[in-house]
């Protein structure tokens, strides 16, 4: 790909990714702006916004990637992601939007009255968050390196730098709008190269490609460690997508519970649409990028296939417009997790300094947290080796679906649920998750230790699930006592006029 063209993509990409964001900023006066926009986001604007953030590194390259390298089996990956979102609809959405929380933490405590339990659901947002902007800071640095020749480590500054400018001059109010952008620009730097690409394939009488067997055995394995993997999978992207922080916060934007639920169901079709490309991708890698597998580069195959297949000026062009896309995966997603983060350690910043002659605004607050927020993922990007970026997001996903998940199934629907119980699951669970992956990493058991520490999420779950029921059944005393009217908030909708305040 020529550099030049490579440039110039990422460099439109930031240029408008920062005007949108200083557009929103003429939007953002107030608290609730910064934080939620105000609560007046249309499911749209929203579930683009959602589209937006959702769709990351691992959804733009790291899907095609994997097809390319596994087969048809890594498309639970992306039917995972999206089906989170169903259990969203199912679950969580509207009551959640009904609580009147800003974040997760906000709702632990409005839900079980415990500043405790509020400190143990920060510590989590911000793990998770960490976990997933590592590969998103990793990807960029790879992209802008395909296409530049550029040092890794500067795709990876530059997107830690776009994102702390936009979250700091409009919060959340900026990038929605930029968001919401950019699952359109994404969308159509892979819908657009798709059709040349198929044309190019029909046109060089090249056969479709014969997969190995290997291509449809469970992730690979002919033995139980393959179905094991398979459902592992499964479960950390159907729960873990009701628990990501980035993912939560944004339902906290809608005017009301229907919007949420609309918001949800268009989400769907949005994610679904997107999905159906990065497939196409992988399996013509299949045919013209196989040397990609040997090299241990797999995720470049979306960003490599214009040039293989069609060269000249038009493979350069699309393969420009396929850069820009990538580049706003990175900036979308790491946005919404810097809001996420710096919606929680703001909030806890502004607290800790309400106290007479230090005075610290909750605006100001949330400005130094995402500009503080930021830096440990960007030294961990800059410094811890580069693995698959589909695969370590899904560590992320493990750790949501062992501790968010419970907690917000069960604060949710369950009226048993206690403060002890809720920090023992947290806790529970999220060691255990985060843990396990530490060890495969560090450690590298073989086996079925292996497999188990490499794709926790089946046994991690269970293990939040469990501690949280068990530990608040022997503390049923603690069940908080307006349960009731916090049960009826969640629950009744927002037209009916009942007492939704304690």
């Amino acid at each position: 790909m020529s550099t030049t063209y490579g440039i110039v993509a990422v460099a439109l990409v930031a240029v408008a990714t920062l005007g949108i964001g200083a557009f929103g900023l003429r939007f953002s006066r107030t608290t609730s702006d910064f934080y939620v926009a105000s609560r007046s986001v249309s499911p749209v604007w929203n579930s683009s916004a959602i589209g937006g953030e959702y769709l990351s590194a691992a959804s733009f390259l790291g899907v095609a990637g994997l097809v390319l390298a596994y087969g048809a089996d890594m498309l639970w990956y992306p039917i995972g992601w999206t089906t989170g979102y169903l259990m969203l609809l199912v679950f969580v959405a509207a009551p959640l939007r009904r609580s009147g929380a800003y974040t997760i933490p906000d709702f632990a405590q409005v839900r079980l009255q415990s500043v405790r339990v509020r400190e143990v659901a920060s510590v989590l947002v911000v793990a998770v968050g960490w976990l997933y902007l590592i590969p998103q800071f990793q990807g960029a640095g790879l992209t802008l390196r395909t296409v530049t020749g550029a040092p890794t480590w500067a795709g990876t500054v530059l997107v830690a730098v776009i994102v702390v400018i936009n979250v700091v001059s409009g919060g959340m109010r900026s990038i929605t709008f930029v968001q919401a952008f950019q699952y359109w620009l994404k969308l159509t730097a892979l819908l657009i190269p798709v059709f040349f690409l198929l044309h190019a394939w029909s046109s060089d009488g090249r056969p479709s490609p014969v997969a190995p067997q290997d291509w449809f055995t469970p992730l690979g394995r002919t033995d139980a460690t393959g179905l094991y993997l398979t459902y592992s999978v499964m479960i950390a992207t159907f729960l873990g997508t009701m628990g990501l922080p980035h993912v939560v916060v944004r339902f906290y934007t809608n005017p009301d519970g229907r919007a949420a639920r609309r918001t949800t169901l268009i989400v769907l079709a949005l994610l679904g649409t997107f999905y159906l490309l990065p497939t196409i991708y992988g399996v013509l890698g299949r045919i013209y990028a196989g040397d990609l597998l040997a090299a241990g580069h797999t995720d470049t195959v979306v960003l490599e296939l214009p040039s293989r297949m069609l060269g000249g000026s038009t493979g350069e062009l699309l393969a420009a417009l396929l850069t820009a896309g990538a580049f706003a995966a990175f900036l979308s997603t790491s946005s919404g997790l810097a809001m996420s983060i710096a919606g929680v350690l703001g909030q806890g910043l502004a607290r800790s300094e309400q106290r007479p002659g230090r005075r610290l605004s909750t605006i100001t607050a949330l400005r130094l947290a995402a500009a503080g927020g930021i830096l440990v993922p960007l030294v961990l990007a800059l410094s811890a080796e580069r693995i698959s970026v589909a695969n370590s997001v899904t560590f992320a996903f493990a750790l949501a679906a062992s501790t968010f998940c419970p907690l917000l199934v069960l604060g949710i629907w369950w009226r048993g649920l206690t403060a002890p119980g809720a920090i023992a699951g947290m806790i529970g669970g999220g060691l255990c998750a985060g843990i396990a992956p530490v060890l495969t990493i560090v450690w590298g058991p073989d086996g079925w230790l292996g497999v188990l520490m490499s794709q926790p999420a089946a046994w991690t779950v269970p293990i939040g699930f469990g501690l949280m029921i068990g530990v608040s059944l022997l503390t049923r005393d603690a069940v908080p006592g307006n349960v009731s009217r916090t049960m009826v908030r969640l629950h009744t909708p927002e037209h009916v006029d009942v007492e939704r305040q304690d």
